[in-house]
């Protein structure tokens, strides 16, 4: 019951930052998700932050230029989406530390079967990744170039995309099979 409360107040956290429009009040509840992250704070805030500057350091900076060169670049904005991604970043990395998903779902048949499909494959991924820095380590006699490591990156990425649209397909027809999609809770 404990992973399920938290779930649902997750969900309405992120509800909740989704909907706040002010950089003042996320900047305030910044502090009060670091309380809940206890010890695991400095963790955390720096996976949250280098997640976010991953994937937010793109939009940022093209929605800089692009309002730039049209004159209408607002910092607040910038500022605002910033805070509201780190935020939400955070709060789902605290999510998966804090939370038993199998457990906070384990009251829905499908979702827990959805849960079990995924989790399948993050795992599968994750080792197929692993094994792929080995073989780039292994092939490699000298460090790998930027060029190199952008290269093997953008092929890795199309591999696990193809892999998981296929296995999708075969998931899904295989559950269909068994009747998944027509017994609901």
């Amino acid at each position: 019951m404990r992973h399920r409360l938290l779930l649902l107040l997750y969900l309405a956290a992120v509800l909740t930052i989704t909907s706040l429009h002010d950089p003042v009040l996320l900047a305030a509840l910044l502090p009060v998700a670091f309380l809940l992250a206890g010890r695991d704070l400095i963790d955390l805030a720096w996976r949250a932050l280098a997640a976010m500057l991953i994937f937010n350091s793109v939009i940022s900076i093209s929605y800089a230029v692009i309002a730039g060169l049209r004159g209408e670049f607002a910092g607040g904005y910038l500022i605002l989406i910033n805070l509201r991604v780190y935020l939400l970043t955070f709060l789902t990395f605290l999510l998966a530390r804090k939370v038993n998903l199998f457990s906070a779902l384990s009251f829905s048949r499908t979702l827990s079967t959805l849960l079990s499909l995924a989790s399948s494959q993050i795992q599968a991924f994750r080792r197929l990744f692993g094994e792929f820095n080995q073989a780039l380590i292994s092939r490699s006699p000298v460090r790998p170039g930027p060029r190199d490591l952008y290269r093997h990156a953008a092929v890795t990425g199309s591999l696990f995309l193809r892999r998981a649209l296929n296995d999708m397909t075969d998931i899904s027809q295989a559950m269909r099979s068994r009747g998944f999609f027509i017994n609901s809770d």
